[in-house]
């Protein structure tokens, strides 16, 4: 529900100022009507700072939820029950901002609208595929098919990604945590360490000597840290809003070592997973790669589906646009070029995305399996570092009695 700001006039001629809760404007002047007012002004009420963030938090739709509405409407729709009443009753499982898009869907259903139009202004939560996906079924009468083929879609999305978050969990937190435990000793640990040195006198060895200036570095400058990725974020989101400096930082990520091959495994994934979901649907080709370039990730593949639509419009093989395209692998082209002999092209992409699955698996194995010897190097250095910078003075001093 949304909350109107309104000022009206009762039968008195008084001015009356409020807040009127509704789900729309429509329903907002209606109630207030009914209260025998005449609405003078009615506009959405300005929510502060701190209500925004409170409701980018709690009012997120995640995909587990997009997932479950996809799964639930298309089990409904093929036991036979009306979209209506699937939609009401699938409402009253939900809460939060999913509740109130189905509630809004349902409206408009119910007011003659078709689902996909319905939806249409959710576009950013559901995506542009899924939009296409539902239209195309709805325009073919396949709207049950389309539904599970989502669902389906959606549920592979969920798994594959919760292994590539999850394998990534411990790398990132053994980062984390030796930042932390490194700023604590130099800021803390190690300042008291110098002041008790220095009261004995005598000249400090070598690497205390280092880790007692990179310290009093970090303590005094400690302030030019959040400065500094405060800069680089900065930096990037300025870059990121031109043209040319997005493609530069996505070339920049296709690069990096194992990293950049994980991503490419990914972003193929996902492009060739929907691509078929698309043709499956009935939507033609031309317009689902250029539905998928718009949903891509990346704008080298952007560019590279734009391409290839723009082949495909001109009478070429979408198989032989690729094969000229840097961006994807030679085994997309050869496979996409079976899928157009055989007239298969849905069925052999989603065999595309599977290969693709199983290389950013590995991908994401032999990442956390490089990262983790790293980091136990690292570790063990640092820690051996430290060890001999203290004990060192300390040897020193006793073996001096």
């Amino acid at each position: 529900m949304k909350k109107f700001v309104f000022r009206a006039k009762n039968w008195h001629g008084k001015t009356i100022k409020g807040v009127v809760e509704a789900k729309d404007r429509k329903t907002a002047t209606s109630l207030l009507k009914k209260r025998d007012l005449v609405v003078i002004s009615l506009e959405p009420q300005r929510e502060g700072l701190l209500s925004r963030l409170a409701n980018l938090l709690l009012w997120r739709v995640s995909l587990k939820e997009i997932t479950g509405f996809t799964r639930q409407l298309a089990t409904m729709i093929n036991a036979g029950l009306p979209l209506t009443e699937a939609l009401d009753l699938i409402k009253e499982q939900n809460r939060g901002k999913m509740k109130e898009i189905i509630e809004e869907a349902l409206n408009q259903v119910e007011g003659g609208s078709a689902l996909g139009a319905a939806l249409e202004k959710e576009r950013k939560i559901f995506g542009d595929v899924y939009i296409a996906s539902i239209k195309a079924g709805e325009e073919g009468g396949v709207l049950d098919k389309v539904l599970l083929r989502l669902a389906d879609n959606l549920e592979k999305k969920r798994e594959f990604l919760g292994k590539v978050k999850g394998a990534m969990i411990y790398p990132v937190i053994v980062i984390v945590g030796m930042i932390a435990v490194t700023i604590i000793m130099m800021v803390f640990v190690i300042p008291k360490m110098t002041s008790l040195y220095r009261e004995f006198g005598g000249q400090l060895p070598l690497p205390t000597r280092i880790l007692v200036r990179v310290s009093s570095l970090i303590s005094s400058n400690l302030w030019l840290f959040p400065v500094f990725i405060g800069g680089i974020f900065l930096g990037y989101r300025l870059l990121a809003q031109s043209e040319e400096g997005q493609v530069k930082i996505d070339q920049f990520k296709l690069k990096i070592p194992i990293v950049g091959s994980l991503i490419q495994a990914t972003l193929l994934t996902e492009i060739t997973r929907t691509l078929a979901i698309l043709l499956g649907t009935g939507v033609p080709l031309i317009d689902s790669l250029k539905v998928v370039g718009e949903a891509a990730g990346n704008k080298i593949f952007r560019q590279g589906l734009d391409q290839a639509a723009e082949g495909v419009e001109k009478g070429l093989p979408l198989s032989e646009v690729l094969r000229n395209n840097p961006a994807f692998p030679p085994i997309v082209a050869q496979m996409i070029a079976t899928g157009e002999q055989t007239g298969k092209l849905d069925e052999i992409l989603l065999n595309i995305s599977r290969y693709f699955e199983t290389e950013a698996e590995q991908r994401v194995k032999a990442l956390t399996s490089a990262i983790e010897p790293l980091i136990m190097i690292v570790l063990g250095l640092g820690v051996g570092f430290l060890v001999i910078a203290i004990i060192l003075p300390i040897y020193n001093l006793t073996s001096q009695f």
